[in-house]
């Protein structure tokens, strides 16, 4: 016998003994796997209680804003800040007392005590037997995970198993429609806020898959008073949309026209790859269009004093040369002389010449209009003269 045979004669020896092991060893049984939830019943803490209502012939909706069903309907509560809206806190408060049927859970929360005040039911627990419960809560194994409840109101011969409970307790003074109580005091309380009625559970019995434990479905059925065609809203704030989901939902209209705008404004002032119009000739302003333009802007800006000794300036210059002695004439003879070379109301110069401080900011144009007309005048008499 070869080497190579001998070596594969053991490793089939090795390979059967390691099978016959496994065979003596092993146990093969059938094992149940849950199918995880998937879609919806992932998202909604509610997704079985509204099938349930659904399959007893009622109508179910969910909601994260008060979204109310008529007052013959039900709404279940579960993480919900009581008073943190005031308005909404009114409206469910006024819902229930036109005849509304109202839910609440372990979940519900507040500030100010402003649902026991209205309901007359709040929450207590005895210090002594909370410590004793929760110094032993691991030892003792041998403790019900859903422990029955007895129903004292209306039936006393009615229990519930109910899952998860600890020492607390429901209190009120008010009278009592429907109770479970166990040991340690109220377990779910119901009593009458005008037309309508509150129901308060001290745990979580209805959301996620916990419908299913104990008596949940049947403490439900109970709690909501649940008949064919009843409409069960839902409300819980468990989960809260994005910032900018919410502003999409009741905004979008407006966030779209500001993206238009603020895109329309980068795209004008992006840089561009040439000009946007050609650009215009070089060409330098006459004379007479600069000296037009800054008489504007100083008349503009100023209250036109130095236009107006500009003014005086050249005419006196120019009836310097025309006028004889003109400086040492008087104000009568200046007029005189004036309107002799220039054929125009002599008072009328004289009396822009030295009385415009007198004058309106309005009427300038007009004093330095005759000022201009009578130097030209002065010149033209001066210059036929020479000819």
């Amino acid at each position: 016998m070869t080497r190579g045979r001998v070596v594969g004669a053991l490793l089939t020896v090795m390979v059967v003994a390691i099978a016959v092991f496994i065979a003596n060893n092993t146990e093969w049984y059938d094992l149940q796997v849950p199918t995880p939830p998937k879609g919806e019943a992932v998202t909604n803490p509610f997704y079985a209680a509204q099938r349930f209502v659904e399959q007893l012939g009622g109508r179910t909706r969910r909601e994260r804003a008060v979204v109310l069903p008529p007052t013959s309907g039900v709404v279940v509560l579960s993480a919900w800040h009581w008073d943190l809206s005031a308005r909404r806190q009114s409206t469910l408060e006024q819902w229930v007392e036109a005849g509304g049927r109202l839910v609440v859970d372990d979940g519900l929360s507040g500030t100010n005590g402003a649902f026991e005040q209205w309901t007359g039911v709040d929450y207590d627990f005895d210090a002594d037997a909370a410590d004793e419960y929760y110094e032993n809560y691991e030892a003792d194994a041998s403790r019900p995970r859903c422990p029955k409840v007895a129903e004292v109101v209306p039936d006393p011969n009615e229990s519930y198993a109910m899952c998860d409970l600890n020492v607390s307790f429901l209190t009120t003074q008010r009278p009592v429609e429907w109770a479970l109580r166990n040991d340690h005091g109220f377990q779910a309380v119901r009593v009458a806020v005008g037309l309508g009625t509150v129901t308060v559970i001290n745990s979580l019995p209805y959301t996620h898959q916990r419908l299913f434990e104990g008596d949940h479905a049947r403490l439900f059925v109970a709690a909501t008073q649940l008949g064919r065609g009843d409409e069960v809203v839902f409300l819980s704030e468990d989960e809260h949309p994005s910032l900018l989901a919410l502003v999409w939902r009741h905004g979008g209209p407006a966030v779209s026209m500001s993206l238009l705008i603020i895109g329309m404004l980068l795209w004008r002032g992006a840089v561009r790859f040439g000009p946007t119009a050609a650009p215009p000739d070089p060409a330098r302003r006459s004379m007479a269009e600069q000296i037009r333009g800054t008489g504007r802007y100083v008349l503009q800006h100023s209250d036109g004093g130095p236009l107006h000794a500009a003014a005086v300036r050249a005419v006196t210059e120019a009836a310097r040369r025309r006028i004889p002695a003109y400086e040492r004439l008087s104000r009568k003879q200046r007029a005189a002389a004036l309107a002799k070379f220039t054929g125009m109301d002599g008072a009328a110069i004289t009396s822009a010449i030295e009385d415009v401080s007198k004058r309106r900011r309005h009427e300038l144009p007009n004093t330095l209009g005759l000022l201009e007309l009578a130097r030209r005048q002065l010149l033209t008499t001066m210059k036929d003269k020479q000819a």
